[in-house]
């Protein structure tokens, strides 16, 4: 059997693509409720075990928020933008 059928075929693996942990809003309305911070940062999201230390964060918009937060992370979604804005928090992009 020649050695390019003994050995299996793999995919590609893109070394400049960038890959996002995703954090929903329901996480951070509970992670609000549960530290009663106004701020929250990705050492927050690290520091309770939501995201790993390398990791980049972005937001994305499923769930509700309630909580007026300042946000900051590597990269928000336009509905998670407008959803934390509408409460009357802020977005800051890292």
């Amino acid at each position: 059997m020649p050695l390019q059928r003994r050995i299996p075929k793999f995919g590609f693996k893109n070394n400049n693509k960038v890959y996002f942990k995703g954090v929903n809003l329901d996480a951070l309305e509970t992670l609000a409720t549960k530290i009663k911070a106004a701020d929250i940062s990705v050492q927050v999201l690290i520091d309770n075990g939501i995201v790993g230390k390398h990791d980049k964060v972005k937001i994305l918009g499923r769930g509700e928020l309630k909580a007026k937060v300042n946000v900051s992370a590597h990269a928000f979604s336009e509905t998670a933008t407008k959803a934390i804005t509408t409460v009357g928090g802020t977005t800051t992009t890292i």
